[in-house]
Protein backbone atom coordinates (compact mmCIF):
# COMPACT_ATOMS: atom_id res chain seq x y z
CA UNK A 1 0.00 0.00 0.00
CA UNK A 2 1.02 3.52 -0.80
CA UNK A 3 1.68 6.04 1.82
CA UNK A 4 0.23 9.14 1.99
CA UNK A 5 2.59 12.67 2.05
CA UNK A 6 1.16 15.09 4.92
CA UNK A 7 -0.23 17.99 3.79
CA UNK A 8 0.45 18.15 -0.03
CA UNK A 9 -1.65 20.59 -2.19
CA UNK A 10 -3.19 20.29 -5.66
CA UNK A 11 -0.68 20.74 -8.51
CA UNK A 12 -0.89 24.35 -9.50
CA UNK A 13 1.62 26.22 -11.74
CA UNK A 14 2.39 27.74 -14.87
CA UNK A 15 1.89 25.92 -18.58
CA UNK A 16 5.71 26.06 -18.71
CA UNK A 17 5.72 23.78 -15.83
CA UNK A 18 2.93 21.63 -17.19
CA UNK A 19 4.45 21.33 -20.39
CA UNK A 20 7.69 20.58 -18.45
CA UNK A 21 6.04 18.15 -16.22
CA UNK A 22 4.63 16.36 -19.22
CA UNK A 23 7.94 16.15 -21.19
CA UNK A 24 9.56 14.37 -18.45
CA UNK A 25 6.73 12.43 -17.35
CA UNK A 26 6.70 10.76 -20.54
CA UNK A 27 10.40 10.49 -20.68
CA UNK A 28 9.72 8.73 -17.27
CA UNK A 29 7.11 6.09 -18.09
CA UNK A 30 9.29 5.09 -21.70
CA UNK A 31 12.26 4.84 -19.55
CA UNK A 32 11.10 2.96 -16.63
CA UNK A 33 9.87 -0.14 -19.66
CA UNK A 34 13.64 -0.62 -20.34
CA UNK A 35 15.92 -3.43 -18.26
CA UNK A 36 16.91 -1.48 -14.68
CA UNK A 37 20.66 -1.77 -16.60
CA UNK A 38 19.89 0.27 -19.20
CA UNK A 39 17.24 2.94 -17.66
CA UNK A 40 19.65 4.10 -15.27
CA UNK A 41 22.99 4.88 -17.29
CA UNK A 42 20.00 6.27 -20.41
CA UNK A 43 18.41 8.16 -17.82
CA UNK A 44 21.67 9.91 -16.77
CA UNK A 45 22.50 10.73 -20.30
CA UNK A 46 19.21 12.28 -20.99
CA UNK A 47 19.95 14.82 -18.15
CA UNK A 48 23.62 15.79 -19.30
CA UNK A 49 22.92 15.51 -23.39
CA UNK A 50 19.65 17.15 -23.93
CA UNK A 51 17.45 18.10 -20.59
CA UNK A 52 20.07 19.79 -18.41
CA UNK A 53 21.25 22.14 -21.00
CA UNK A 54 17.70 22.92 -22.12
CA UNK A 55 16.56 23.79 -18.96
CA UNK A 56 19.30 25.56 -17.34
CA UNK A 57 20.70 23.25 -14.96
CA UNK A 58 23.87 22.62 -16.71
CA UNK A 59 24.45 25.80 -16.82
CA UNK A 60 23.46 26.58 -13.01
CA UNK A 61 25.77 23.93 -12.12
CA UNK A 62 28.55 25.37 -14.43
CA UNK A 63 27.68 28.87 -12.62
CA UNK A 64 28.02 27.35 -8.75
CA UNK A 65 30.99 25.74 -9.53
CA UNK A 66 33.06 28.77 -10.85
CA UNK A 67 31.77 30.28 -7.67
CA UNK A 68 33.36 28.11 -5.62
CA UNK A 69 35.83 26.69 -7.90
CA UNK A 70 37.33 30.25 -9.36
CA UNK A 71 40.48 28.57 -10.99
CA UNK A 72 39.18 25.88 -12.74
CA UNK A 73 38.78 26.05 -16.47
CA UNK A 74 35.65 26.31 -18.28
CA UNK A 75 36.89 22.40 -19.71
CA UNK A 76 36.36 21.00 -16.63
CA UNK A 77 33.87 23.30 -15.36
CA UNK A 78 31.65 21.74 -18.45
CA UNK A 79 32.61 18.21 -17.32
CA UNK A 80 31.83 18.51 -13.78
CA UNK A 81 28.18 20.09 -14.97
CA UNK A 82 27.49 17.42 -17.10
CA UNK A 83 28.86 14.70 -14.47
CA UNK A 84 26.18 16.70 -11.81
CA UNK A 85 23.45 16.29 -14.79
CA UNK A 86 23.93 12.67 -15.43
CA UNK A 87 24.30 11.71 -11.45
CA UNK A 88 20.91 13.81 -11.06
CA UNK A 89 18.97 11.80 -14.13
CA UNK A 90 20.22 8.35 -12.93
CA UNK A 91 19.28 9.41 -9.10
CA UNK A 92 15.75 10.53 -10.25
CA UNK A 93 15.03 7.07 -12.57
CA UNK A 94 16.57 5.21 -9.22
CA UNK A 95 14.00 6.28 -6.99
CA UNK A 96 11.29 6.05 -9.38
CA UNK A 97 12.33 2.18 -9.90
CA UNK A 98 12.51 2.15 -5.96
CA UNK A 99 11.87 -1.90 -5.81
CA UNK A 100 14.83 -2.86 -8.62
CA UNK A 101 16.78 0.33 -6.56
CA UNK A 102 16.09 -1.93 -3.28
CA UNK A 103 17.22 -4.76 -5.35
CA UNK A 104 20.28 -3.59 -6.88
CA UNK A 105 21.23 -2.62 -2.82
CA UNK A 106 20.18 -5.57 -1.52
CA UNK A 107 23.94 -6.76 -0.95
CA UNK A 108 24.98 -3.20 0.11
CA UNK A 109 26.15 -3.47 3.69
CA UNK A 110 26.85 -0.07 5.51
CA UNK A 111 29.58 1.33 6.87
CA UNK A 112 31.13 3.81 9.40
CA UNK A 113 30.89 4.68 13.35
CA UNK A 114 27.37 5.34 13.22
CA UNK A 115 25.88 1.88 13.00
CA UNK A 116 26.60 1.20 16.74
CA UNK A 117 24.63 5.20 18.14
CA UNK A 118 21.92 3.71 15.76
CA UNK A 119 21.60 0.45 17.16
CA UNK A 120 21.92 1.50 20.82
CA UNK A 121 19.26 4.07 20.07
CA UNK A 122 17.07 1.74 18.74
CA UNK A 123 17.71 -0.17 21.82
CA UNK A 124 16.72 2.46 23.88
CA UNK A 125 13.92 3.88 22.06
CA UNK A 126 15.60 6.90 21.06
CA UNK A 127 14.60 9.02 18.72
CA UNK A 128 16.77 9.27 15.31
CA UNK A 129 17.16 11.98 12.72
CA UNK A 130 19.28 11.43 9.82
CA UNK A 131 20.97 14.14 8.12
CA UNK A 132 21.82 13.69 4.78
CA UNK A 133 22.26 15.79 1.33
CA UNK A 134 21.87 16.12 -2.61
CA UNK A 135 24.76 14.15 -3.22
CA UNK A 136 25.16 10.84 -4.63
CA UNK A 137 21.79 9.05 -3.94
CA UNK A 138 20.41 10.08 -0.68
CA UNK A 139 17.69 7.37 -1.03
CA UNK A 140 20.09 4.70 -0.92
CA UNK A 141 21.07 4.89 2.50
CA UNK A 142 17.58 4.52 3.79
CA UNK A 143 17.05 1.56 1.30
CA UNK A 144 20.12 0.03 2.76
CA UNK A 145 18.82 0.82 6.60
CA UNK A 146 15.15 0.05 5.94
CA UNK A 147 16.14 -3.45 4.88
CA UNK A 148 18.26 -3.95 8.21
CA UNK A 149 14.49 -3.56 10.02
CA UNK A 150 14.90 0.10 10.61
CA UNK A 151 11.25 1.68 9.79
CA UNK A 152 12.39 5.40 8.77
CA UNK A 153 10.36 8.17 7.56
CA UNK A 154 11.33 11.95 6.95
CA UNK A 155 10.53 15.46 6.16
CA UNK A 156 11.12 16.54 2.30
CA UNK A 157 11.04 19.89 0.41
CA UNK A 158 8.49 19.86 -2.29
CA UNK A 159 10.28 20.89 -5.55
CA UNK A 160 8.92 24.02 -7.18
CA UNK A 161 6.72 22.46 -10.16
CA UNK A 162 4.11 21.26 -7.94
CA UNK A 163 2.81 18.99 -11.07
CA UNK A 164 6.33 17.33 -11.37
CA UNK A 165 6.20 17.24 -7.28
CA UNK A 166 3.06 15.58 -7.41
CA UNK A 167 4.61 11.98 -8.73
CA UNK A 168 8.02 12.36 -8.03
CA UNK A 169 7.29 12.50 -3.83
CA UNK A 170 4.85 9.42 -4.57
CA UNK A 171 8.21 7.91 -4.92
CA UNK A 172 9.39 8.22 -1.22
CA UNK A 173 6.06 7.04 -0.03
CA UNK A 174 6.04 4.06 -1.19
CA UNK A 175 7.98 1.77 1.20
CA UNK A 176 9.75 3.10 5.06
CA UNK A 177 8.35 4.84 7.26
CA UNK A 178 5.78 8.23 6.78
CA UNK A 179 7.07 10.89 4.84
CA UNK A 180 5.94 14.84 5.58
CA UNK A 181 5.96 17.83 3.53
CA UNK A 182 7.82 20.56 4.75
CA UNK A 183 5.68 23.07 6.59
CA UNK A 184 4.90 24.23 9.98
CA UNK A 185 1.95 21.23 10.29
CA UNK A 186 4.32 18.93 8.58
CA UNK A 187 7.06 19.73 10.84
CA UNK A 188 4.63 19.16 13.19
CA UNK A 189 3.62 16.01 12.07
CA UNK A 190 7.41 14.96 11.86
CA UNK A 191 8.36 15.99 15.40
CA UNK A 192 5.74 13.44 16.78
CA UNK A 193 6.76 10.73 14.93
CA UNK A 194 10.32 11.21 16.26
CA UNK A 195 8.57 11.95 19.55
CA UNK A 196 7.27 8.03 19.90
CA UNK A 197 11.11 6.88 19.38
CA UNK A 198 10.56 7.33 15.60
CA UNK A 199 13.34 7.58 12.65
CA UNK A 200 13.24 10.22 10.05
CA UNK A 201 15.71 11.54 7.39
CA UNK A 202 15.72 15.32 6.98
CA UNK A 203 17.73 16.62 3.60
CA UNK A 204 19.82 20.17 4.87
CA UNK A 205 21.52 21.70 1.70
CA UNK A 206 19.11 23.81 0.42
CA UNK A 207 18.82 27.58 0.39
CA UNK A 208 16.18 27.85 3.30
CA UNK A 209 15.50 30.67 6.18
CA UNK A 210 17.63 30.27 8.85
CA UNK A 211 21.44 31.27 9.41
CA UNK A 212 24.47 32.07 6.68
CA UNK A 213 26.69 29.56 6.94
CA UNK A 214 30.08 28.92 5.03
CA UNK A 215 29.58 26.01 3.03
CA UNK A 216 32.35 25.58 0.70
CA UNK A 217 34.11 28.80 1.04
CA UNK A 218 30.33 30.83 0.78
CA UNK A 219 28.15 31.61 2.75
CA UNK A 220 24.82 29.46 2.27
CA UNK A 221 21.36 30.18 4.27
CA UNK A 222 20.87 26.72 5.83
CA UNK A 223 17.86 26.12 7.74
CA UNK A 224 18.54 24.78 11.43
CA UNK A 225 15.38 22.77 12.04
CA UNK A 226 17.36 19.31 12.22
CA UNK A 227 19.42 20.60 15.05
CA UNK A 228 16.52 22.40 16.72
CA UNK A 229 14.30 18.99 17.04
CA UNK A 230 16.95 17.35 17.91
CA UNK A 231 18.07 19.56 20.97
CA UNK A 232 13.87 19.33 21.78
CA UNK A 233 13.54 15.96 21.46
CA UNK A 234 17.45 14.78 22.53
CA UNK A 235 17.21 12.74 19.22
CA UNK A 236 19.95 11.02 18.09
CA UNK A 237 21.49 13.38 14.96
CA UNK A 238 23.42 11.14 12.59
CA UNK A 239 24.81 12.33 8.75
CA UNK A 240 24.50 9.43 6.02
CA UNK A 241 25.79 9.73 2.53
CA UNK A 242 25.10 7.14 -0.43
CA UNK A 243 27.87 7.51 -2.99
CA UNK A 244 28.13 6.22 -6.25
CA UNK A 245 30.71 3.70 -7.33
CA UNK A 246 32.19 3.85 -10.58
CA UNK A 247 30.05 1.20 -12.25
CA UNK A 248 27.17 3.70 -11.67
CA UNK A 249 24.97 1.71 -10.50
CA UNK A 250 26.09 0.43 -7.21
CA UNK A 251 26.66 2.68 -3.96
CA UNK A 252 29.02 3.01 -0.83
CA UNK A 253 26.52 3.45 2.21
CA UNK A 254 27.96 5.26 4.98
CA UNK A 255 26.68 5.85 8.30
CA UNK A 256 29.12 8.62 10.25
CA UNK A 257 29.45 9.21 13.64
CA UNK A 258 26.38 10.99 15.74
CA UNK A 259 26.70 15.03 15.37
CA UNK A 260 27.28 16.15 19.40
CA UNK A 261 24.82 18.21 20.79
CA UNK A 262 26.16 21.59 21.23
CA UNK A 263 23.56 25.11 19.66
CA UNK A 264 21.64 24.47 16.65
CA UNK A 265 24.66 26.72 14.95
CA UNK A 266 27.35 24.63 15.55
CA UNK A 267 25.71 21.73 15.18
CA UNK A 268 24.73 22.60 11.40
CA UNK A 269 28.26 23.97 10.72
CA UNK A 270 29.27 20.33 12.24
CA UNK A 271 26.47 18.93 9.82
CA UNK A 272 27.67 21.57 6.75
CA UNK A 273 31.52 20.34 6.77
CA UNK A 274 30.70 16.77 6.96
CA UNK A 275 28.89 17.11 3.67
CA UNK A 276 31.66 19.13 2.44
CA UNK A 277 34.07 16.26 3.36
CA UNK A 278 31.93 14.18 1.08
CA UNK A 279 31.75 17.02 -1.99
CA UNK A 280 35.78 16.90 -1.37
CA UNK A 281 36.14 13.38 -2.34
CA UNK A 282 33.56 13.29 -5.17
CA UNK A 283 32.56 16.24 -5.98
CA UNK A 284 30.56 15.77 -9.42
CA UNK A 285 27.89 13.51 -6.97
CA UNK A 286 26.65 17.33 -4.97
CA UNK A 287 23.86 18.65 -7.02
CA UNK A 288 25.23 21.58 -8.27
CA UNK A 289 22.16 22.41 -10.16
CA UNK A 290 20.78 23.82 -6.97
CA UNK A 291 20.54 27.39 -6.02
CA UNK A 292 22.02 26.76 -3.47
CA UNK A 293 24.26 30.60 -2.76
CA UNK A 294 21.28 32.97 -3.48
CA UNK A 295 20.69 36.06 -1.50
CA UNK A 296 18.18 36.37 1.03
CA UNK A 297 17.16 39.00 2.91
CA UNK A 298 17.48 39.73 7.21
CA UNK A 299 19.43 36.33 7.61
CA UNK A 300 21.44 36.12 10.19
CA UNK A 301 25.17 34.89 9.91
CA UNK A 302 27.79 32.67 11.94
Amino acid sequence: MTRQITDTPPPTGSTTDWLADRALRGLINVVLKLPYETRVPMMGSALRRAIGPLTGYRQRAEDNIALIYPDMGPYDRRAMAEACCDNFGRTIIENYSWQDFGKRLSETAPTGPGLAALAQASADKRPVIFVTAHFGNHEAPRQVLTRMGYEIGGLYRPMQNSYFNAHYAATMTSWGGPVFAQGRRGTMGFTRHLKSGGMGTLLFDVSAKGIALPFLGQPAHTSTSAADIALRLNAVIIPYFGIRQPDGLSFAVEVEAPIAHTTAPDMMLAITQRLEAQIARNPHQWFWVHRRWKARKNASSV
